[in-house]
């Protein structure tokens, strides 16, 4: 089963908002359409009204993050397992119209949603995938990146489970904070030992007199 394909629809809701800058891209059925990707037949289903829906959604998915960021895995399996019950999927075999080189499909297990609307269909999968994902890799492995203010989630798929930031760009921009950091608690040492130095200096100088 496509398990990055079918979590990483929980990804993108979730970091379609911006908390801590105060940035949201979910502000139209355009934007809505657009997290479907690939899928346009689904995405053609998005009205004006999903909006709002989305949003409701995306906040109870940054919630499971938010849950296991915070190491409470009860909560986050908690919270999953209510968005899994309100939006259930049914799992299908389907071979879609890709063929193998003697034209026989490609059988794979693919989710197959029954909303009532676009939110509901979104949602079914995001939630099935994002469990798939917890379950195959332990609670974990949802992370929200480190890199402050960014705070996007991320699935960490790496092999020693030391993912801590959601893209290349927040690790190398965490990482050169932590360096000036560095250089200025080093500066900081070597003046404050130069002061003491020379305040020492100054105290035998006064007493040889």
């Amino acid at each position: 089963m496509e398990l990055a394909y079918y979590s990483d629809y929980a990804v993108r809701l979730v970091n379609s908002e911006e908390p801590v800058r105060g940035k949201d891209a979910l502000t139209s059925v355009e934007a809505v359409r657009d997290l479907f990707g690939g899928n346009q037949s689904a995405a053609r289903r998005a009205t004006d009204a999903d909006v709002t829906r989305f949003r409701s959604v995306r906040a109870r998915l940054r919630a499971v993050f938010e849950a296991a960021d915070h190491g409470d895995e009860t909560l986050a399996v908690d919270l999953l397992n209510s968005l899994l019950l309100e939006f259930p999927v049914s799992p299908q075999i389907s071979g879609h119209d890709h063929r193998d080189d003697d034209g026989r499909p490609l059988w794979h297990m693919h989710l197959a949603d029954h909303p009532s609307n676009a939110t509901a269909g979104y949602a079914a999968i995001a939630a099935m995938g994002l469990a798939f994902h917890l379950t195959e890799y332990g609670v974990d492995r949802l992370g929200l990146c480190e890199a402050a203010p960014c705070r996007n989630a991320y699935l960490d798929t790496s092999t020693n489970r030391s993912r801590r930031y959601c893209s290349d760009r927040c690790a190398t921009r965490a990482n050169v904070a932590a360096y000036r950091a560095r250089k200025r608690l080093e500066a900081d040492r070597t003046a404050s030992t130069g002061l003491a130095a020379e305040n020492a200096q100054r105290t035998t100088a006064s007493g040889e007199r």
